[in-house]
């Protein structure tokens, strides 16, 4: 793997797989790794709040035998107290990684080029790679094979719809994406994607439809409608994205035993019913497990002893 893991474009799709079996190795067999990274520190930079990145990356250093040091958005202020460049200068004096969950990826871009220990995005306006990892591991548990899966997604194309693209490439899985006019994904993100795919089986289907992005899924996905720094945007959302709430109705057009996913938080009534997200086909907790497992792959790839 490259140094650093700013967007699933930085795997090959040899380097994907073999992701995605050390994270099933590593949920399997947790104990084996317990010592995997003693005496590794991991700086975590928080400049958006989450419960899930938070637990999931602190948590993972801990069951691998290494430490995390949380860093609040006071802590530093990066960009206005300090730049990416001397907080990596800095940081690569005392610890073995970087994890930040940020605005711009340019931020995260700049961080990574600053420094020689490993950088991981954990979160950027653009992508969310270690999310869409931890949703292809979930999907390969309950459908097997990823190849010939259609994958729908339907809401905002934002971060997480481009990095469930760009996964999507890797695993050979059809996607079909159902957006509101004004709210598709970005251009060169779907260019990025057929480019990675055009070897692989992947198709990419965009629409403005919810129905037809649905139709024949074995696998519907979906985020919040408002996503952090975009909050004074929620009731004119609210209105535009009403059509395509994940609903039963919805979800009728999809295969049977087609799975619900969702990144979480879910905003309940809003982008998704009860009804769905308490169905039995829903994964959205083994998601936010398998965020754990996938992430600890990621570390160990990076931060891990080389053969």
């Amino acid at each position: 793997m490259k140094k650093d893991f700013l967007s699933i474009r930085d795997l090959s799709i040899y380097e994907f797989s073999q992701l995605l079996d050390r994270a099933a190795e590593v949920k399997k067999h947790s104990r084996k790794y317990r010592r995997a990274l003693e005496h590794r520190i991991l700086a975590m930079i928080f400049q958006k709040p989450s419960l899930r990145t938070r637990m999931t990356f602190e948590a993972g250093m801990l069951q691998l035998g290494g430490e995390a040091i949380y860093l609040a958005p006071s802590d530093i202020q990066m960009g206005s107290r300090e730049g990416a460049y001397d907080i990596g200068k800095n940081l690569e004096r005392w610890v073995d990684g970087i994890m930040l969950r940020t605005f711009g990826h340019q931020i995260a871009v700049d961080l990574a080029a600053s420094t020689k220990i490993p950088v991981i995005n954990a979160l950027t306006d653009l992508s969310h790679p270690c999310q869409a990892m931890a949703d292809f591991q979930t999907l390969r548990e309950h459908k097997g094979s990823l190849a010939n899966l259609k994958l729908a997604y339907v809401g905002d194309g934002n971060n997480v719809c481009h990095s469930l693209m760009l996964a999507a490439a890797r695993g050979g899985t059809k996607m079909a994406v159902g957006t509101p006019a004004g709210y598709e994904p970005n251009p060169e993100m779907v260019q990025a994607a057929r480019e990675d795919g055009k070897d692989t089986g992947f198709a990419l289907t965009l629409t403005n439809s919810a129905e037809e992005a649905a139709s024949g899924a074995d696998a519907v996905y979906t985020d919040v409608w408002a996503s952090m720094g975009q909050e004074a945007e929620k009731e004119k959302r609210a209105r535009i994205f009403a059509p395509y709430q994940v609903n039963a109705r919805l979800m009728s057009h999809a295969k049977n035993g087609a799975l619900f996913m969702h990144c979480l938080p879910a905003h309940r009534g809003d982008e998704v019913t009860d009804e769905v997200i308490d169905a039995p086909g829903s994964v959205v907790y083994d998601q936010a497990e398998n965020r754990l497992h996938a992430q600890k792959a990621i570390l160990l790839a990076l931060m891990g002893k080389k053969d």
